[in-house]
């Protein structure tokens, strides 16, 4: 099988796919050691994510292992998570620094 999907992040319940994954096959990725499938259910573009568990309506984004944003819909395991489904949530920097 070949990598078509990257996890940036253990913590990360989105993969970034690194090439066009068509409905119905395989994103394949690297957790760890271990290589996982995940079977897209609609069309994933080059260099966008797709959920690896299902998220419901609010909830967290998280790629790099780092919170990018919050769900505005359910988004199911193996579809596209995309700007139609998910807003940026800004970080409050001054307080990381503190």
């Amino acid at each position: 099988m070949e990598i078509n999907g990257l996890l940036m992040d253990l913590k990360d319940n989105v993969v970034t796919c690194v090439a066009l994954v068509p409905a119905g096959e395989q994103v394949v990725y690297r957790r760890g050691d271990e290589i996982c499938t995940l079977t897209a259910q609609e069309e994933i573009p080059y260099c966008h994510k797709v959920a690896l568990a299902d998220l419901a309506e609010g909830d967290q984004v998280i790629k790099y292992g780092e919170l990018i944003g919050r769900t505005t819909a359910l988004v199911e395991k193996g579809h596209w998570v995309s700007h139609n489904n998910i807003y940026s949530v800004p970080r409050d920097y001054e307080s990381e620094l503190m």
